[in-house]
């Protein structure tokens, strides 16, 4: 009988948190027990999860001396920088989904189907990379491998569920008229050309996020890339268009065959039958889906992909949770 590892979720009451427990239900058989924690506000709730109610327990710098073996941090950068020491402390092994950790050149950033092999160089943590740069590098890892990415171009359409319930709440108020809560102007019928905070070169936060963690991830740190991150009315899953130059010659329809035969990628593209990737349709899904694959003839070796994903799942939950299974997967593997 295989070991029950003892998992902690930090968050639980969350939007990312919820997904993560709806991710870890969907799974045939995971050897865990869970306790699942939250700030004082959402402690002492309770959630069904896997056919028993839970009650959420109040994350307290005490909660860790009970030997967790594994923590999926779903709770925010602060909650991150508190408790995540306190946890590595008692043994136990990290998967953060804030940005605290990315750029620690100490701490993995991982995307199993890109990096797989970073999850064993940890020190108790693991970051879970921003949910944009996700999407973005289960299809350029293959690409990179075969043609030699030469620079990126990223146009991202991002939904109001990355900016949590607040975001969702502002779409849901301003189509009544309600002035925001969440977003610097109404989000309803409109596009915001603004994520995160903006920096010093005119960039925010969030297009740096997306520029630095595809050059760890991809492990290469003077890979030319450009972002514009934009917010749009859609209430999950995020789109992005990429522009990608090689070094290398490439083969369109070798392309697409790459990508449709790479792990965790779904492609649609059909253009006589409009078949492209739909927010609608990813929503809901752990897969990126890429399609509108086209060159880009202002360049020698250029090409245009639309990719969707839901940002909530692929995005955040999925990517955490098979983090946590290549980690209880590899412990397994080593006892036997």
């Amino acid at each position: 009988m295989p070991k029950k590892y003892k998992v902690a979720i930090v968050g639980a009451t969350g939007l990312v948190g919820r997904t993560v427990l709806k991710v870890l239900e969907e799974k045939d058989y995971f050897p865990a027990s869970y306790t699942l924690f939250s700030s004082s506000k959402s402690a002492n709730s309770k959630i069904e999860f896997q056919g028993t109610t839970y009650i959420i327990q109040e994350l307290k710098e005490t909660s860790f001396t009970n030997g967790f073996d594994y923590a999926i941090f779903c709770a925010g950068g602060e909650v991150s920088k508190k408790f995540i020491p306190i946890a590595v402390k008692y043994g136990c092994i990290v998967v953060d989904n804030s940005s605290v950790y990315r750029m620690d050149p100490t701490v993995p950033l991982v995307v199993p189907e890109v990096n797989p092999e970073a999850i064993f160089k940890h020190n108790g943590i693991i970051a879970n990379p921003n949910c944009s740069t996700i999407q973005a590098v289960v299809p350029l890892k293959p690409l990179d491998d075969k043609y030699h990415i030469k620079r990126i171009v990223y146009s991202t359409y991002q939904a109001v569920s990355g900016a949590g319930r607040a975001g969702i709440q502002d779409l849901e108020n301003g189509a009544n008229g309600f002035e925001p809560q969440k977003f610097p102007y109404p989000i309803f019928n409109n596009c915001i050309p603004h994520i995160d905070v903006f920096l010093d070169d005119g960039y925010t936060k969030e297009e740096h996020k997306m520029i630095n963690e595809t050059r760890k991830i991809l492990d290469k740190p003077d890979l030319p890339i450009t972002a514009t991150a934009v917010r749009v009315p859609v209430l999950n899953c995020h789109s992005e268009s990429i522009n990608i130059e090689f070094e290398d010659n490439i083969d369109l329809y070798d392309i697409k065959i790459l990508l449709q035969n790479s792990p965790g990628i779904l492609v649609i593209d059909d253009i006589e039958k409009n078949y492209y990737p739909l927010a609608t349709k990813a929503n809901g899904n752990n897969d990126v889906f890429v399609g509108r694959i086209r060159r880009d003839f202002s360049v020698k070796n250029g090409i245009n992909l639309w990719v969707v994903a839901d940002n909530l799942r692929k995005g955040a939950a999925t990517n955490a949770v098979q983090i946590l299974e290549k980690l209880i997967e590899f412990k397994g593997y080593c006892s036997d």
